[in-house]
């Protein structure tokens, strides 16, 4: 129950965490167009990198903390299994 409970909370972390970052590229997106405008266009490989990032941390966490939570159920059901025998 506890690591549900553990789980649930990184879940709903990650989904509240989701939206700032989306609100972020879209002022990302307004910066690099103003830069662009002005004549500075060196700004916006800064940006897209960041926002790269962003979307690359966001889907390689979820996977990790699966693999983490599959890990440690199939360690606490061999453990159960040992202790009924």
């Amino acid at each position: 129950m506890k690591t549900f409970r553990i789980v649930l909370t990184t879940t709903v972390f990650l989904l509240i965490s989701c939206t700032f970052s989306m609100a972020q590229c879209a002022m990302c997106r307004a910066s690099v167009g103003s830069n662009l405008s002005e004549g500075r266009g060196v700004i916006g490989t800064g940006i897209n990198d960041g926002i790269l990032y962003l979307l690359v941390i966001t889907y390689l966490s979820i996977p990790t903390l699966l693999f983490i939570w599959y890990r440690s159920a199939k360690k606490e059901l061999n453990l159960k299994l040992k202790l009924n025998r």
